[in-house]
C-alpha cells in the first residue's frame, strides 16, 4: 500500500479570494465598482468573517481598496498610476532578463517554446483570459535563470497590478500579430546570447503595451464622463 501524499489544502478565505481575484483579473469585477460584505457572504453562501479575510488579502494584492467596516471597492488605478506599473515592470523584467541570458539551459528554453505553443494556441481560440496567464508564466521563464528571489517576488506583485489592464488590452487590440512576434524574437536572441539585442526588444514590447493601453484607458474614461 502507497504512503500517505501531501496534498495542498485551501482555506475557505485562499479560495474565495482566488475567486474574486480572478474575477478583478478578468474584468467581471470592473475598476470603481463597490464591494460589500453582506452582498459577497450571501453570493458564496458563507458568514461573513471569510469573506472579510479574503478581502484583506486582495487589499494587500493591491487590487481591492478596502475598510473593514466602511465597506471598499475594486481598485481604480489613475493613468499616471498605470504608466508608473509599466515603467516599474521595464525597470525589473529588463533586469531580470539580462542577468537571466548567460545562465539559461536547454531546459529553460524548452520551457519558453511549451508556454509559447501554449499562448499561440489560446491566441487562436481567443481566450484572452488563458493568453493572458500564458503570457506572465511565459515572462517568468524567460526570467527564471536570473535566480534573483526578491526582484521576481516584487515583479509578481507589480504584475498583478498590470494583469487585469493588459487583458483589458488584449480583449480590443485588433493586431496581435507583433506580440507574438516579438515574444518569438525574445526567445531567439535569448537562445543566441544576445543579451543587448533581446534587451532593446523587451524594452520596445513593453513600452508598446504600455502606451497603447494608455491611450485605450484614457479613451474609455472619457466616453464615461460624457
Amino acid at each position: 500500500m502507497a504512503g500517505k501524499r501531501a496534498v495542498a489544502k485551501q482555506s475557505l478565505p485562499e479560495i474565495i479570494a482566488n475567486d474574486l481575484r480572478e474575477r478583478i483579473l478578468s474584468g467581471e469585477l470592473e475598476e470603481g465598482e463597490a464591494i460589500r460584505q453582506e452582498a459577497l457572504a450571501a453570493e458564496y453562501d458563507v458568514s461573513r468573517m471569510p469573506i472579510r479575510e479574503a478581502l484583506k488579502r486582495l487589499s494587500a494584492e493591491g487590487l481591492v481598496d478596502w475598510a473593514n467596516n466602511r465597506g471598499g471597492s475594486v481598485t481604480r488605478h489613475s493613468i499616471s498610476q498605470i504608466a508608473e506599473i509599466f515603467d516599474l515592470r521595464e525597470l525589473l523584467e529588463i533586469d531580470l532578463f539580462r542577468r537571466a541570458i548567460p545562465n539559461m539551459t536547454t531546459t529553460d528554453f524548452a520551457r519558453c517554446e511549451e508556454l509559447m505553443a501554449k499562448m499561440e494556441t489560446s491566441y487562436n481560440g481567443d481566450d484572452v483570459g488563458q493568453w493572458g496567464e500564458l503570457n506572465y508564466d511565459y515572462h517568468a521563464a524567460l526570467y527564471a535563470a536570473s535566480d534573483r528571489g526578491l526582484t521576481s517576488e516584487l515583479l509578481n506583485r507589480i504584475s498583478l497590478q498590470s494583469d487585469r489592464y493588459i487583458r483589458m488590452h488584449l480583449s480590443v487590440m485588433k493586431q496581435r500579430e507583433p506580440a507574438k512576434d516579438e515574444h518569438r524574437q525574445l526567445l531567439a536572441y535569448a537562445k543566441a546570447g544576445d543579451i543587448d539585442a533581446a534587451c532593446a526588444l523587451l524594452q520596445k514590447h513593453i513600452r508598446r503595451t504600455r502606451d497603447e493601453l494608455l491611450e485605450m484607458v484614457k479613451k474609455r474614461r472619457e466616453a464615461e464622463v460624457k
